[in-house]
């Protein structure tokens, strides 16, 4: 049964709120035992899938009892958002650590985005948007999801690339054009449909394209 479609007739209590100064010891133990369970979950899509991951398989391999999942989640619905929520978060984190200096080297950034691509968490990811094309429930948690994520790194992007500032539609384009080959180059990576020998002329093939969108960034750089 998958995640998104369960539901549970026992309610989840709700966390007690931090006091005045600060989290309190309950509180962080909640928030452990939530994170806990949100990186269960993304383990266990990356092993048997969506549609295999159920909300007894996540509590097992949290090593917790279904009773405390369902006390800091209610369903399997709450648990895949914020599972989801935990993803996108995990790629804003990353892409403001590659792009926070004040040196952007294009091929840097290139491979740093790669490198990205080859952990769990986007093989999770790609099981999710794939799941959620005849999957009503999921998609119905996932798209507003995407929505705001996109609007999220989109703003992070234009704060962290100044240099692109006065070519809008071209950074929107570069931006596009490294999600989309990057992502669908680790896709065929993933099924098998591209020899591991055909990545790195695709990477320096995308840092050549990126180059020649902005020169200035560059001739600023040989400066």
């Amino acid at each position: 049964m998958a995640l998104a479609a369960s539901r549970s007739g026992q309610q989840a209590r709700p966390a007690r709120q931090a006091g005045a100064n600060g989290p309190t010891q309950q509180s962080l133990k909640s928030a452990q035992t939530r994170a806990k369970l949100i990186e269960a979950t993304i383990r266990c899509i990356v092993k048997v899938g969506y549609a295999n991951t159920t909300t007894p398989q996540v509590a097992a391999e949290a090593g917790l009892s279904r009773g405390a999942m369902l006390h800091h989640f209610e369903n399997g619905a709450a648990l895949i958002k914020a599972a989801i929520v935990e993803l996108h978060e995990k790629r804003l984190r990353a892409f403001r650590r590659a792009a926070d200096t004040e040196n952007h080297d294009t091929g840097a950034l290139v491979r740093t985005y790669w490198k990205q691509l080859q952990k769990p968490g986007f093989v999770a990811f790609h099981e999710l948007a794939l799941a959620a094309r005849t999957n009503s429930d999921l998609a119905r948690i996932l798209q507003p999801l995407q929505v705001e994520f996109r609007e999220r790194f989109n703003a992070q992007a234009v704060m962290l690339f100044p240099e692109w500032q006065g070519r809008p539609r071209e950074f929107y384009i570069a931006m596009a054009l490294s999600q989309t080959m990057l992502e669908g180059l680790a896709i065929h990576l993933l099924t098998g449909a591209m020899s591991e020998e055909m990545v790195e002329p695709i990477l320096l093939l995308l840092e050549g394209q990126l180059r020649e969108m902005n020169p200035s960034i560059e001739a600023a750089r040989a400066a």
